[in-house]
């Protein structure tokens, strides 16, 4: 009993001495996936994650400005890629980790259609979305209504929030009565959870491919490689996909 009682503090000291943390910056699109994954991650590892949710444009600028961030989970494929190229990333580490769908939505249950038609017919006085030079969710929207024919019309009627999460607010407030967001913000069970929406073909914009990556100070961390494989695994995979995420195909 004594030696299986020493047995059971050496092995728990032992991960604890190898627990790690890792600082992580988060697309906010990502807010609601990552909120599940993190106390997974820490219960299945040991390690824990730090987040930091904003719009991946700023999360550059911040991390060329010297941010203690670790690992960069983006809300797109280029701004991981840059890094690297600059000697802020950890070249051979980034991969995508999930594929973003947009909506449009509003928190009226009556107003968008299933074919988001009402961009064309109008009846709305305020339009958010969100900031497209930082946000790439915003730059998907913009592309989306370019090939509707729409964007130059609706552009004085334009609310624009700093981030995706921001951009929710303004319409799930009414300050917008309909935004473009992400799909994942408003899901519940596998379909739109309140208010009304139309999912974005998307043959209407580029793909929105969000990449994970290490970034130069977490080059060395045992907690950074640690989560960037659990986002590979099945347990995260499986939380991934029911926000309403595609994941690329092997």
């Amino acid at each position: 009993m004594k030696k299986a009682l020493i047995c059971l503090l050496t092995a728990t000291v032992a991960t604890l001495t190898h627990a790690d943390e890792v600082q992580v910056a988060v697309a906010a699109n990502f807010t609601g996936p990552m909120q599940v994954i993190a106390p997974l991650f820490e219960r299945d590892t040991g390690h824990k994650a730090v987040l930091s949710y904003g719009a991946t444009g700023k999360f550059y600028a911040q991390v060329v400005n010297g941010a203690p961030f670790e690992v960069l989970l983006a809300a797109d494929d280029e701004t991981p890629a840059r890094l690297v190229r600059e000697g802020h990333g950890v070249a051979g580490s980034a991969f995508t980790y999930a594929i973003g769908t947009l909506v449009l939505w509003s928190a009226n249950p009556d107003l968008v259609d299933a074919r988001g038609e009402i961009l064309k017919k109008g009846g709305f006085r305020h339009l958010a979305i969100a900031n497209p030079k930082t946000a790439p969710y915003g730059a998907a929207a913009l592309q989306a209504m370019g090939k509707l024919g729409v964007a130059e019309s609706l552009k004085p009627l334009f609310v624009q929030g700093e981030n995706i999460s921001q951009t929710q607010q303004f319409v799930a407030t009414g300050a917008a009565e309909l935004g473009f967001i992400a799909y994942s913000q408003v899901i519940k069970n596998g379909r739109i959870g309140t208010g009304s929406g139309w999912i974005v073909p998307g043959q209407l914009h580029e793909p929105i491919r969000q990449d994970a990556v290490i970034l130069a100070k977490g080059r060395d961390k045992v907690a950074a490689l640690a989560l960037m494989a659990y986002l590979k695994g099945d347990k995260a995979k499986g939380v991934i996909r029911s926000f309403g995420y595609e994941l690329p195909q092997p």
